[in-house]
């Protein structure tokens, strides 16, 4: 009977320290869970306040796939995002591009980034979406053109021959497609008739005061159909065929909508000693910064550039009329850089609501080295960088874009002050 008891004694006192054990088994990895978790939120908390460029976001993330594949990755998880009769994104040459960019960080489709993080400067300029735009389905990047040996623009102010330019004997086409109804300079055909019976419809009064700087960091960005020329690089240092014609064309446009315009337009390969296409950026902020001391109602600052891509890209046909898209351009390295884009996203909202097709997003850039990766946006919260078409776009496109483009800005313009006089009214109230 004592040994029965004993043994009895015996197995109970094994299963009481067995369940002893696994519990403090238990507690102990829960213990490390926590202290797990905890790290990676302070790990997070710290590459939120340390990092400022959206490349690592969610966003980043949806900006490296396109829109319908990222949609039906969610519509995994939530059926009704997805339609029935709309083909899937889930294709085998999507998935197997997706997945091998996602593990080695090399796009399949883009051979320069197999290379990227071994050549200084390849691999940080890579553009990340963060906005998409329905005049961009594949979601392609920006692609900026850079002069030749040493960065160095050797184009002569009168705007000389390079990347390659051909001029075009008169009375030839130019090859790559352009506007059917595009009439080059003067009227631009097909427009909407004016109001007034045919006569120029009169300016609206304006505000008094500029509050909009209109700029130019690569001022001899041209444009093939104005020059005349053919050429992956058309550039001129004249004040028209290149941006400074489409800076007039917006600053105009904003003119007569009644806001007041500052249209800086400083050439600087001519004007700079020992000019450097590198430091564009840096001539251009001596420029911004000039304005704003002698003006203190400028507050929206925006730099025209062109994209370098080709015309069948960087157009669009609303109503039967060509119109140039559009890019807007965020800096990474601006510390403060949600703050411009919310500017940008304004502009681009409304563009996709009233001119589906136009705007190609709203994207987040770095300097690649070039030490312009803030595209000195840091000078104001209102400050974009804006590619209005490329290097094919025609003078009636370019012209369309730059009105509907000041259409959005004096929308966004006049919106916020509105929100400034009411916040003025309900301060002076409280005081």
């Amino acid at each position: 009977m004592n040994k029965i008891l004993a043994w009895n004694i015996g197995k109970w006192k094994k299963r009481c320290l067995h369940v002893l054990a696994m519990g403090r088994t238990l507690l102990l990895l829960m213990i490390i869970s926590a202290l797990f978790f905890v790290v990676l939120g302070l790990g997070g908390m710290a590459e939120k306040r340390l990092n400022s460029s959206p490349v690592s976001s969610m966003k980043g993330f949806a900006g490296a796939v396109s829109s319908s594949f990222f949609v039906d990755m969610l519509g995994m998880e939530m059926p009704h995002l997805t339609q029935k009769d709309q083909a899937s994104a889930f294709s085998g040459e999507n998935l197997t591009s997706f997945v091998f960019q996602l593990l080695t960080n090399v796009n399949p489709q883009d051979p320069k980034s197999l290379i990227a993080r071994e050549m200084p400067g390849m691999g940080s300029n890579q553009p990340v979406l963060l906005r998409p735009g329905s005049g961009n389905e594949k979601a392609e990047a920006p692609e900026d053109y850079q002069p030749g040996p040493g960065l160095i623009d050797t184009a002569s102010a009168g705007g000389g021959k390079s990347g390659g330019e051909q001029h075009i004997p008169p009375g030839q086409d130019n090859p790559d497609p352009s506007d059917p109804q595009d009439p080059g300079d003067g009227e631009v055909k097909g427009d909407p008739p004016p109001k007034n019976g045919g006569k120029d419809e009169p300016s609206k009064p304006t505000t008094g005061k500029k509050a909009i700087l209109v700029y130019h960091s690569h001022p001899r960005e041209g444009y093939n159909p104005l020059l005349g020329t053919k050429s992956d690089n058309p550039s001129s240092g004249k004040s028209t065929g290149n941006v400074f014609q489409v800076g007039t064309y917006l600053s105009d446009s904003l003119e007569k909508l009644g806001i007041g315009v500052e249209h800086a337009q400083e050439d600087y390969p001519t004007k700079v000693k020992d000019y450097n296409w590198n430091y564009s950026y840096k001539y251009s902020r001596q420029t911004v910064k000039a304005a704003l001391a002698q003006n203190d109602d400028l507050t929206y600052l925006i730099d025209i550039h062109r994209d370098s891509q080709r015309h069948n890209k960087t157009t669009t046909t609303i109503n039967n009329l060509g119109y140039a898209k559009v890019y807007f351009i965020i800096g990474h390295e601006n510390p403060n850089w949600q703050q411009n884009e919310a500017f940008a996203a304004k502009i681009h909202k409304k563009l996709e609501a009233k001119y589906p097709g136009v705007s190609r997003g709203v994207w987040g850039k770095d300097g690649g080295g070039a030490n312009n990766g803030e595209y000195n946006q840091t000078l104001s919260p209102n400050s974009i960088l804006i590619e209005i078409g490329g290097i094919d776009n025609t003078a009636a496109e370019l012209e369309r874009t730059s009105k509907v483009l000041a259409d959005m800005i004096a929308e966004v313009y006049w919106d916020d002050q509105k929100v400034d006089k009411a916040s003025a009214e309900k301060t002076s109230k409280g005081g």
